[in-house]
C-alpha cells in the first residue's frame, strides 16, 4: 500500500511536472511551430523531452546574455550612434543610381542593429582556405599596432600552428593580440595553444567557457562568428573557420574538397566588426576594453568604392537581424537571386519570401550539397524541396566535394557573404556575421562563382522528386516535424 502511495505520489509530482514545463514553453517562446514541437517533445516523450527544452530551448533572446554596447555610458551611446546616422546618410548620399532601391534593407540594419553604412571599401573574394589563408597571413606579418582574431573553429593543426607562431612574434613585439575562440568548436587548442600564446603575451579567452553544470545550454549558444581585424582598417570574415581541412590541397588527394567563401575588408566598413569583436570581448574576458582611436582607423584611399553594412545577431539582439536581413533582400530582388548554403531548414517566414520571390518572376537558385555531414539536418531541410521547386525554384546538390560557402547574390547587385548558414541556429542560436555588400563589380564577380560551383552540381528533377518512395519521404516528414529545434 505504501508502495502504490509513492508511485501515485511520483505521478502527481511529474504530472505538475509537466504542466509547468508546457506553461514555460507557451509563455517563453514566441514562435508556434517551434511552441508546438516542445510541446511534442514534453508530453509525448517522459522526461527526455523536459530534459531537452531546458537545454536548448531557453529563449535567450528574452534572457539576453549580455548587452550589446561598445560602452556603458548612456550619453556616450547615444553620441555614438547619432555619430552613426549622420555618416551613413552622407554615404548613402554617393550610392549609384541602380542601388537605391536597396534602401529598406540599409535602413533596417541601421535602426535594428546600428550597422554604419559605409563606402570607400576595398572588397576582395577569397575562394577556399587556399586563397584565404596566404592573404591571412600576409596581413598579420604586416600588423603593426593591434590584431584581434575571434572563431568558432580554430584547430592545433598546421594552420592553426602557422598563425599562432605570427601572433606570438606580434605579442612579442609589443602589439596588442587578442583572440576569442569558442570553448566547444575550439576545444582542440584549449590546453596547449592557448597556453603557448598566452605565455607570449597574447590575450586569449573563450568566449562562453563550458562548464559541466550547464554543458548542453552552453553547447547549444554558440559563437559561430569568423572575424580578424588588423589595425582598424583591414578585416577578413566568412564561412572558413582555422583549421587544414579548408585547404584543399594536392598533398593530400584522398582530403573531402572543401568549397568555402571568405572576404578579405579594406577600409572603414570594417568598423562595425571591431566593434562586435570589442563587445565580445568585455563579455567573455576578464578586462573592459575601452575603444581607441587606433581601434578605428582605415584608410579610404585603398583603391576600392565598395559600399557595405554588417549584419549581426545572436541571442544578444533584439531581433533575428541575419533573418531578417535576408528576408528583405530577397523581396527586394527583381531578376535573380543565387543561394548557397550546406544547411537549409528556412522555416515559415524564409520559406514564403523565397516562394514570394519566384512566382514573382524572380530566379531563384539553391545549391546545397550532395551529401550533408548531417543526416538529420539533410533530411529536415528536404522535407522542403516539394515546396519550393512546385513554385518554381531551381535545387542543385553539389558534387565535388561539401560547399560550405553562405552566401547570397541578388541581381548581380547585392552581396551577402557570411557565417550563417539558413536554418534556425544560425538565425536564433548562435552569434553570427554577414557582410552585405552593395557593389556591383562583388556581385558579379559572386555571380561567376555560383556558376562555375553549378558546374559541379546536379539539378533535381521536380518530377522524379515527387515519384520518390513513401519510404524515403518518411524520415523527411519526421524531420520536417522538429525543425525549429534543429
Amino acid at each position: 500500500m505504501q508502495e502504490i502511495s509513492w508511485i501515485l505520489l511520483l505521478e502527481i509530482l511529474y504530472t505538475l511536472i509537466v504542466i509547468a514545463t508546457c506553461l514555460r514553453i507557451i509563455y517563453d517562446t514566441s514562435s508556434t511551430s517551434k511552441t508546438l514541437a516542445y510541446l511534442m517533445l514534453t508530453v509525448f516523450f517522459p522526461f527526455i523531452g523536459i530534459v531537452i527544452y531546458f537545454c536548448v530551448g531557453t529563449n535567450y533572446r528574452k534572457r539576453k546574455l549580455y548587452s550589446k554596447k561598445i560602452v556603458n555610458n548612456e550619453l556616450m551611446q547615444r553620441h555614438i550612434k547619432k555619430q552613426i546616422f549622420r555618416e551613413s546618410e552622407k554615404t548613402w548620399n554617393t550610392v549609384p543610381q541602380a542601388l537605391l532601391k536597396y534602401q529598406k534593407l540599409v535602413k533596417l540594419l541601421l535602426n535594428d542593429g546600428m550597422s554604419n553604412l559605409s563606402g570607400n571599401n576595398k572588397v576582395e573574394i577569397l575562394k577556399n582556405g587556399e586563397e584565404k589563408f596566404p592573404a591571412v597571413l600576409r596581413a598579420l606579418r604586416e600588423a603593426s599596432h593591434h590584431i584581434h582574431i575571434e572563431y568558432y573553429i580554430y584547430e592545433d593543426d598546421e594552420i592553426g600552428n602557422q598563425i599562432k607562431d605570427v601572433l606570438i612574434e606580434k605579442a612579442r613585439a609589443g602589439l596588442q593580440v587578442r583572440l576569442i575562440y569558442d570553448d566547444f568548436g575550439s576545444r582542440s587548442i584549449r590546453d596547449k595553444v592557448v597556453d603557448e600564446l598566452i605565455a607570449a603575451g597574447v590575450q586569449a579567452f573563450p568566449f562562453y567557457r563550458i562548464l559541466f553544470i550547464a554543458l548542453a545550454n552552453r553547447i547549444n549558444y554558440r559563437n559561430h562568428r569568423k572575424i580578424i581585424v588588423i589595425d582598424g582598417g583591414i578585416a577578413f570574415t566568412g564561412g572558413i573557420n582555422v583549421s587544414d581541412r579548408y585547404i584543399n590541397s594536392e598533398k593530400r588527394p584522398d582530403q573531402l574538397y572543401w568549397r568555402d567563401m571568405h572576404v578579405k575588408i579594406t577600409g572603414p566598413g570594417i568598423y562595425y566588426l571591431q566593434y562586435l569583436f570589442i563587445c565580445d570581448w568585455n563579455f567573455c574576458a576578464d578586462e573592459e576594453l575601452v575603444p581607441q582611436r587606433d581601434f578605428f582607423h582605415a584608410r579610404e584611399d585603398n583603391g576600392g568604392n565598395a559600399i557595405l553594412q554588417i549584419a549581426a545577431s545572436g541571442p544578444d539582439s533584439d531581433n533575428p537581424t541575419i533573418l531578417l536581413s535576408l528576408i528583405q533582400a530577397i523581396g527586394m530582388a527583381e531578376q535573380e537571386i543565387l543561394i548557397t548554403t550546406p544547411y537549409f531548414i528556412p522555416g515559415e517566414s524564409l520559406l514564403d519570401a523565397l516562394v514570394v520571390a519566384a512566382l514573382s518572376g524572380v530566379r531563384v537558385v539553391l545549391l546545397v550539397p550532395g551529401k550533408s555531414d548531417s543526416r538529420v539536418v539533410a533530411a529536415a531541410g528536404k522535407s522542403y524541396y516539394g515546396d519550393l521547386m512546385a513554385s518554381g525554384i531551381e535545387i542543385y546538390e553539389y558534387q565535388k566535394g561539401f560547399i560550405h560557402a553562405k552566401t547570397m547574390v541578388s541581381d548581380k547587385q547585392l552581396s551577402v557573404i557570411g557565417t550563417a548558414n539558413m536554418d534556425n541556429r544560425s538565425f536564433e542560436l548562435n552569434f553570427e556575421v554577414n557582410s552585405v555588400i552593395y557593389d556591383s563589380h562583388t556581385a558579379e564577380e559572386m555571380t561567376r562563382i555560383f556558376y562555375q560551383d553549378l558546374e559541379d552540381a546536379i539539378r533535381i528533377d521536380p518530377v522524379e522528386w515527387d515519384k520518390r518512395p513513401l519510404y524515403k519521404q518518411f524520415p523527411e516528414k519526421l524531420g520536417r516535424l522538429f525543425s525549429p529545434l534543429l
